[in-house]
């Protein structure tokens, strides 16, 4: 059977593409580059094609392929690509079919700049001042250096890889001013990027709902940023993406469904489906997602419920190890775990009237099942949720144990301080993410002082293949293990050590000023403190603020940030001394040494080395509603303290003076020395 070759440079093109294969139609879809090949999901009867082609390339192409008919799903502003093609087309004598993606419903502001070219806005940031997000690709991106300190002032949002990341950096494009990531981007994400960067500009093509171009208009307005607006060549005659189905399936000879005949356009909120012919008064049954979990391993694990739902579904989601667990060929399939992409693909297909979501192991652990439910939210679809065996539940029950008193952690794709959570539990349960996964524990296992637990490592678990070792972290560090990792580490002599006021004569201490056990647990006290808090300690010292919070805070992260670099090195060995990893150093001076850490939710000021406006202008900018205690035992300090709180958007809580006296012996009497009164100031950012 002939080929019908679709040039697919848009989401659409790769849907249509999946599609039809997955209808049993050969299909080879053409991409520029091997980044876009990778973005195909693997299935019988679908090749990619990748490289560029000019016409004569095009036509040789085409007429060595014998295809049925080309469609054209290229990016609406590949004006060059598609008049190329149109002219191969017509001289190899093949059917040419153009596939037009529909424009944006997003209203723009009536302060949105619009233009015709990426040139003429160049032309119009040149004569503005403030920072500028440049969503307009990677191809014309050196025409951005026009603009008057284009390497701090624009964000260049480009493609992740590696040939467009250096010729951005030979643009003088770099560091935090080149944003590598793969769109589109929702409005949470776009709001973020203009707020993180202070951008005034967003500059965009009008790349329709399917490129994400809504999201980034509603962002623009939350972020208070002016739109300038690169508008689509001239309309090119075609066809929308679902009547593009239609006219394949007759040209094909597939079944035409009748849902899919009454489905709307490609996009989220088109026209309901019309009413069944003699049906007038009957209401149409709502769309049904289901989002499954499967189990662990090759599906065997799947429960009665779960099997009914994937073999009732009409469509199958998921990454690809769960379509291929899930074992349904014939299904119509779309391979993706982003979540956000997942509802976009749901809401593009209406056809699909039952759809199920397929994720491993239970969708109430560590699963994507939280995300999804977030990104269909608002849409006019029955969502069932659907259970399964968790990971933990299938390793415990092989390991003969139970799971009722088991910690349970992950650091699959995410920071976990599993150091504090064996120190303080007997069992500690843990998803590993990476071939090397079980060598990292088991390195910091030891790092940190716990080399005698017992930890028991699970691979592959519910596949033919699946593997169960034992033994101390010293013993299975060198070991080679899969990528599908588990351990549960058992810690005989767990006891819960979150204690406050460590003694000062527990800290290695060296030179460095350190914050007397008094003061420095009351000081902690005072920041409210959740256990995933992320605070900066600024002016560290030995670090022994920061190890008083991290103890505190075990699933978030401080940052010690210090000058010296003799204290640096004390505050690491206090952190491994105390077992708490989620402490991390940071050499410099504050506020410049702040700059690219991530958002606060809580600070401790120690010492700020005369920049203490400077530094609370900083947390401010990057979280108006921080949570700051400072220290000071200086009364100008305390003047300039009082300074900042009446120029600088903060909320003073408490102002507190404490004097402390420690006893000493002086021969069978003891003596009261009194410490340096210290002035604790509590205050929080006022932003609403």
């Amino acid at each position: 059977m002939k080929p019908v070759i679709i040039f697919a440079g848009t989401i659409e093109g790769r849907t249509l593409s999946e599609y039809l294969a997955g209808r049993g139609i050969p299909v080879t879809a053409c991409v520029a580059t091997e980044y876009g090949e990778t973005l195909f999901a693997e299935r019988p009867g679908l090749k990619v094609h990748a490289g560029r082609m000019d016409e004569g390339e095009m036509e040789a192409w085409i007429r060595e392929q014998d295809p049925v008919l080309v469609v054209d799903a290229t990016h609406p502003y590949a004006r060059v690509v598609s008049e190329n093609l149109v002219r191969a087309c017509e001289k190899a004598g093949t059917e040419y079919l153009r596939l037009v993606r529909e424009t944006s419903s997003a209203g723009l502001s009536a302060s949105a700049v619009q233009v015709d070219s990426v040139d003429e806005a160049v032309e119009y940031l040149k004569g503005v001042e403030g920072n500028i997000l440049a969503a307009t690709g990677s191809k014309e991106l050196s025409k951005y250096t026009a603009i008057p300190d284009y390497a701090n002032r624009v964000y260049a949002r480009v493609l992740s890889t590696a040939e467009v990341a250096s010729a951005c950096e030979k643009l003088g494009f770099r560091g935090k001013n080149l944003i590598c990531m793969q769109g589109p981007f929702s409005e949470d994400l776009n709001t973020a990027m203009l707020r993180q960067f202070q951008c005034k500009y967003l500059v965009t093509k009008e790349t329709g709902r399917a490129g994400g171009f809504d999201e980034k208009i509603r962002a623009a307005e939350r972020a208070g940023a002016k739109v300038v607006l690169v508008r689509r060549p001239e309309d090119q005659p075609g066809y929308s993406y679902q009547e593009t189905v239609r006219i394949l399936e007759e040209r094909l000879g597939l079944p035409h469904e009748a849902a899919q005949a009454e489905a709307g356009a490609f996009q989220a909120g088109a026209a309901a489906p019309a009413e069944p012919r003699g049906m007038e008064d009957t209401a149409a049954p709502p769309r049904v997602v289901s989002l499954v979990g499967i189990g662990m391993g090759s599906g065997a694990g799947m429960t009665l419920e779960a099997r009914a739902a994937v073999k009732e579904a009409e469509l199958l989601v998921g990454a690809g190890r769960m379509l291929e667990a899930a074992d349904c060929a014939g299904t119509p399939s779309f391979c993706a775990y982003d979540p956000q992409k997942i509802a976009e693909y749901i809401a593009d297909h209406p056809e699909y009237r039952r759809v199920a979501v397929l994720l491993s192991g239970d969708i109430g652990f560590y699963s994507g099942a939280k995300r999804l439910y977030e990104a269909m939210e608002g849409q006019d679809w029955e969502i069932r949720s659907i259970c399964g065996i968790s990971s933990v539940v299938y390793f415990c029950s092989r390991l003969r144990m139970s799971w009722e008193d088991v910690c349970l952690k992950s650091a699959h794709g995410r920071s976990a301080n599993l150091p504090a959570a064996v120190r303080t539990h007997r069992k500690t349960f843990t998803l590993l993410g990476g071939k090397d996964g079980v060598g990292n524990l088991c390195r910091e296992l030891e790092e940190y002082g716990l080399s005698q637990v017992q930890i028991h490592v699970g691979e592959r678990l519910g596949y033919e293949e699946e593997r169960i070792v034992s033994g101390t972290p010293g013993e299975l560090a060198d070991g080679v293990y899969d990528g599908l990792c588990v351990a549960l580490i058992e810690n005989p002599q767990a006891a819960d050590d979150g204690r406050a006021c460590i003694d000062d004569e527990e800290f290695i201490r060296g030179k460095a000023p350190m914050t007397k056990s008094e003061v420095r647990c009351l000081s902690a006290a005072k920041l409210h403190l959740p256990s995933d808090a992320v605070v900066y300690d600024v002016g560290a010292g030995t670090g022994s603020v920061s190890i008083e919070m991290a103890l505190q805070a075990p699933d978030g992260v401080v940052y010690a940030i210090e000058r010296s670099g003799e204290a640096c090195g004390l505050i690491e060995q206090n952190k491994r001394k105390f077992g708490t990893p989620n402490v991390q150093v940071v050499e410099g001076l504050a506020p410049e040494a702040m700059e690219e850490l991530p958002v606060p939710t809580h600070a401790f000021i120690g010492g700020s080395a005369g920049n203490l406006k400077q530094i609370l202008e900083c947390l401010l900018a990057k979280n108006p509603q921080i949570r700051v205690v400072i220290n000071t035992v200086t009364l100008e300090t305390v003047s300039e303290v009082m300074q900042c709180l009446k120029e600088l958007p903060l909320i003073e809580e408490e102002i507190l003076s404490v004097s402390t006296a420690r006893s000493r012996k002086l021969g069978a009497y003891h003596l009261m020395t009194g410490q340096n009164p210290i002035y604790i100031v509590t205050c929080r950012g006022g932003a609403s």
